[in-house]
């Protein structure tokens, strides 16, 4: 539970009390479950707003809320990658490139972009929305797993990720997406199509990274979260969320 309580302390701005041991290795497999108590406390939060908005002021609200309880981390992370990216500059500029704290035009772009995409995607959902607002968060932050298991770090000299790149990750520690696709059975029929986008959007991602820089960094890792969970969102919604 320390190794829990510290990825929450990494990837949210949750208060939970004085900062713990930091143990890379040990709360990388607990990031899906960061997801999902960040999915519950979407659920609770939407089912209070509901009573009193409707569904597109609920999602603006919620979308906030995610911001909030993230610190935005990730989203600095979403704009980042989108400067070095969309730069078309060497490899080693585009990584230069990441590592300013400045934001520029792309990055403003891809942050207003996903999060008018989640808007869309939270403002949309029907059938199984409480469900879906806790796997999405959980899904989301399965494809950092992934994204560590498949590609190099990008900054061996150092970097705020390297710590988290010093073994490599097996299937047990894979667990947590194990238990997300699970939860996801509570879906039904759905849950395939659901467990099968979620792979594709993971996988293009990286393929995406794999053939642009291939390797990761920190900002990457932030950005593959966030499209993701814009994504689902979306694509969730279709048909009102069947």
């Amino acid at each position: 539970m320390k190794n829990f309580r510290s990825a929450i302390q990494f990837l949210t701005a949750l208060p939970t009390g004085k900062a713990g041991e930091f143990n890379a290795a040990g709360m990388v497999p607990w990031f899906p479950a960061v997801g999902l108590l960040l999915g519950g406390l979407l659920a609770l939060f939407d089912s209070l707003v509901a009573r009193w908005w409707g569904p597109p002021t609920a999602a603006v609200l919620e979308v906030v809320l995610l911001v909030v309880m993230t610190g935005a981390f990730h989203l600095d992370g979403l704009g980042d990658t989108a400067d070095g990216l969309f730069s078309h500059r060497p490899r080693e500029k585009m990584l230069e490139i990441m590592k300013d704290s400045r934001i520029g035009a792309m990055g403003v772009v891809a942050i207003c972009s996903v999060l008018a995409v989640k808007w869309a995607g939270l403002s949309g959902l029907r059938d199984h929305r409480l469900l879906l607002l806790i796997l999405v968060p959980a899904y989301a932050r399965c494809t950092i797993l992934l994204a560590m298991r498949f590609l190099e770090y990008g900054r061996p000299g150092g970097g705020m990720g390297l710590p988290f790149f010093g073994c490599q990750l097996g299937l047990r520690q894979f667990w947590g997406m194990a238990a997300t696709m699970a939860l996801s059975m509570g879906l039904g029929l759905p849950a395939a199509w659901l467990n099968l986008a979620f792979l594709l959007m993971a996988a293009a991602i990286i393929g995406y990274y794999r053939r642009r820089l291939g390797c990761v960094t920190g900002d990457m890792l932030g950005a593959v979260t966030e499209v993701t969970e814009a994504g689902l969102f979306l694509l969730a919604s279709m048909g009102g969320g069947r």
